[in-house]
């Protein structure tokens, strides 16, 4: 038995069990990645899929997912390799790939356009350890290294990463801790504070996607948007080029009712729209998503 320190829930799991993830297990008393290799998806992407509007826009980047979560969004997208029935059975039925492979494929692919790798589709950070191996490779390389994420991890996970990841793309769900606690299961806090501090290191992106009656009011997106405004950004050596907060993009994007949230009607477009407009007081790079 051990506890894992990727995220605030500290997982205690038993020998050759699972935590909350589904993703990480004890091995000979050890916490490891049990999905390290495992890969579900592996697609070419515009960069501004991930979505990346400031990075290398109009680029291809190599987009690479595992299986498992440690939230449990009841819209999840890509729920089939995230915390479904479905995910937990894919750990059984996926191919195994090495840092190595997988950097070849991106090298293969550079004189066609493709920038690097994007870790992505299920929550990377759980699998940090892969994330970590393939990226100092892809450096390596001379190529780029994008990490799309839910921020629901420990800095520790973070420093590990860091030094190898150009960008990320961060979800900031909502700006309320009962939206966090009572329909993610996650934690705001650590997912501030872990935004805090990737963007004094790297070029980051944050998403909001508005789910109605959930976060979807002014004054939340006010708030939020004046809060991303209000980051301390780094010096000039950071990996970055914002100059303060406001520099900072956010991307306003709209629901659609899926998996186990088919409730509610997907977001009214005006409203994605008016939301973005009350970012845009506090931002300079605010855009909408899904409309």
């Amino acid at each position: 038995m051990a506890i894992c320190h990727v995220c605030f829930r500290q997982c205690d799991i038993n020998e050759g069990g699972l935590g909350f993830c589904r993703a990480r297990t004890c091995k000979d008393g050890k916490v490891v990645a049990d999905n390290y290799g495992m890969i579900t998806s592996i697609a070419f992407d515009p960069i501004e899929k991930k979505p990346l509007h400031r990075f290398y826009p109009g680029s291809i980047i190599m987009s690479v997912g595992s299986y498992g979560c440690n939230l449990r969004c009841p819209f999840c997208q890509n729920y089939d390799i995230s915390w479904s029935d479905e995910a937990y059975l894919m750990r059984n039925q996926v191919d195994e790939f090495s840092p190595r492979d997988l950097v070849a494929i991106a090298k293969k692919y550079k004189d066609s356009g493709n920038i690097g790798i994007a870790y992505t589709y299920n929550e990377p950070l759980i699998g940090y350890e892969f994330v970590r191996d393939t990226a100092k490779l892809i450096h390596e390389a001379g190529m780029k290294n994008v990490l799309v994420t839910s921020g629901n991890a420990s800095l520790d996970v973070l420093d590990e990463i860091i030094p190898y990841i150009d960008a990320m793309n961060i979800d900031l769900k909502g700006f309320t801790d009962r939206y966090y606690r009572e329909v993610l299961k996650g934690d705001r806090k650590v997912v501030m504070d872990f935004i805090s501090a990737a963007v004094k290191i790297c070029h980051v992106e944050l998403t909001t996607l508005i789910v109605p009656g959930e976060n979807d009011s002014e004054e939340e997106i006010d708030e939020l948007s004046k809060w991303i405004a209000g980051l301390d950004v780094g010096d000039e050596s950071a990996r970055n080029s914002f100059l303060s907060g406001k520099d900072i993009p956010l991307h306003i994007s709209r629901f659609f009712p899926r998996f186990k949230m088919t409730d509610r009607a997907a977001t009214d477009i005006g409203l994605v729209y008016r939301l973005a407009d009350v970012a845009r007081k506090n931002l300079r790079y605010v855009y909408t998503g899904n409309c």
